[in-house]
């Protein structure tokens, strides 16, 4: 009689990974980073921090990129700091709770202000507290009419951060400013567009398109010229007028020598559209 042969036994499925805080997509020349916590309202872990860091890094460096949208999935932009990992944090002696402002909030603000082409923020559900400050660190807000704006530090004893006490007052005015922060009144997308919070206002169920038409304008644009007003708009926040006019003057003289305005000028005297390459 032949022995029976000996089974294998069937190897385990190897566990899946958790699926990433952060989302990257590129069509075309735009990248779409979405913050992809939808069950916790986006909120940020120290994990969801440090990927969307990474992520804006790499979108900023990458010069086929010329147009960057930044979004939340599901009913939220981003609810602000996970309370409940923060929570853990203030038990937690050996690491100061608020060294995530340094290492994180502040670096994912300058990242997003500074990056060298257009960033949107693609604002598609409640938006709240420091990511009020992400928020205004991008060039364009668009906003669903659903979306709820909660600046709600003062609620659990904290001051803005990310830019906030800088960014806001020349949103919105420093009256307005004050009355919100110090008041951690939640304002809708109707108010945010009337007191300069926003830019536009859109059926939620329009959001995605029309943000991706905005971006891909802007991503066929003159990628350098969109760098370098970016650049004279923030320092302008700090800096007196001869020293913005200095500025300005160094930034002309750069753009003076690109492809892209050499073109364009080329094709105004031609009376034709111009065609940009971010070059």
């Amino acid at each position: 009689m032949t022995p029976p042969q000996d089974r294998a036994t069937p190897a385990s499925p190897e566990p899946e990974a958790p699926p990433s805080p952060v989302r990257l997509e590129v069509e075309g020349a735009v990248a779409t980073v979405t913050i992809a916590r939808p069950e916790q309202m986006n909120s940020l872990t120290l994990e969801a921090k440090r990927t969307l860091l990474s992520t804006l890094y790499q979108v900023a460096s990458d010069k086929a990129i010329r147009g960057v949208v930044l979004t939340g999935s599901g009913r939220a932009f981003c609810a602000g700091q996970d309370l409940a990992e923060h929570a853990q944090a203030l038990s937690d002696q050996s690491r100061p709770p608020f060294d995530t402002v340094a290492d994180h909030y502040n670096p994912i603000v300058e990242s997003l202000a500074t990056m060298p082409k257009p960033v949107i923020a693609s604002i598609n559900g409640t938006c709240a507290g420091a990511r009020i400050g992400f928020a205004l660190a991008c060039d364009l807000r668009i906003a669903a009419s659903q979306v709820k704006f909660a600046p709600a530090f003062t609620g659990i004893g904290l001051t803005a951060d990310s830019g906030l006490s800088a960014t806001l007052p020349r949103a919105v005015g420093w009256s307005r400013a004050m009355g919100l922060l110090l008041l951690g009144t939640v304002i809708d997308a109707e108010e945010a567009q009337r007191i300069g919070l926003v830019h536009e206002v859109v059926p939620p169920e329009e959001l995605a398109a029309h943000t991706a038409d905005v971006a891909a304008r802007l991503a066929a644009g003159p990628t350098q010229a969109y760098a370098a007003l970016k650049e004279a708009l923030w320092y302008s926040i700090s800096q007196s007028l001869g020293e913005v006019l200095r500025l300005e003057g160094d930034l002309q003289a750069r753009l003076a020598s690109t492809a892209d305005h050499r073109g364009a000028v080329q094709a105004f005297l031609e009376k034709r559209r111009p065609e940009f390459t971010g070059t």
